[in-house]
């Protein structure tokens, strides 16, 4: 069965993940959150708007964040992630699309997300250009097992919906 091209409402899953090192700021959607390691990346390496920017880049059928946005440009060195969410976002409109709403998972011992999380919410809702009811961020722990259980990283998995511009 063929896909329809024009869908109304499109779908997609992104996927990231960074390991901790000192002496790096740790930045998730956006927001600094206070730690002692930050995320190892070519840009600001945040996780929460790299996975959402794969997923929505993925459900408009705009490719990925690394044809976008490629490590080997020196441009990218050090980039604000949210600009990068918000250049996704110019893309995926120039598409025909916009974002309908973000779910967005992040798998870490820690930090504990609960007291960044409405902050969070409003500054990815701001770059997508949605109302922050409308993006949903949730901390999950990875119960001691694993690269994640050992605190070596964290990591983010997003779904995105999209819904077509008429």
């Amino acid at each position: 069965m063929q896909r329809e091209p024009d869908a109304t409402i499109r779908v997609g899953v992104g996927y990231d993940s960074h390991r901790f090192v000192p002496g790096r700021p740790l930045i998730l959607g956006g927001v600094l959150i206070p730690s002692e390691t930050g995320l190892l990346g070519h840009s600001d390496a945040d996780a929460v708007c790299h996975a959402i920017i794969d997923a929505i880049l993925g459900a408009a059928g705009q490719g990925d964040i690394g044809e976008m946005f490629p490590d080997t440009d020196p441009a990218n060195k050090g980039r604000d992630s949210i600009g990068m969410l918000e250049a996704a976002v110019r893309k995926i409109s120039a598409a025909g699309y916009s974002v309908n709403q973000v779910d967005v998972s992040v798998v870490a011992e820690s930090p504990q997300l609960s007291p960044h999380r409405e902050k969070i919410r409003a500054r990815l809702a701001s770059a997508l250009g949605i109302d922050s009811s409308s993006v949903s961020v949730k901390g999950k722990s990875n119960e001691g097992m694993g690269w994640i259980g050992r605190s070596e990283g964290l990591a983010c998995i997003a779904v995105a919906t999209l819904k077509r511009n008429r």
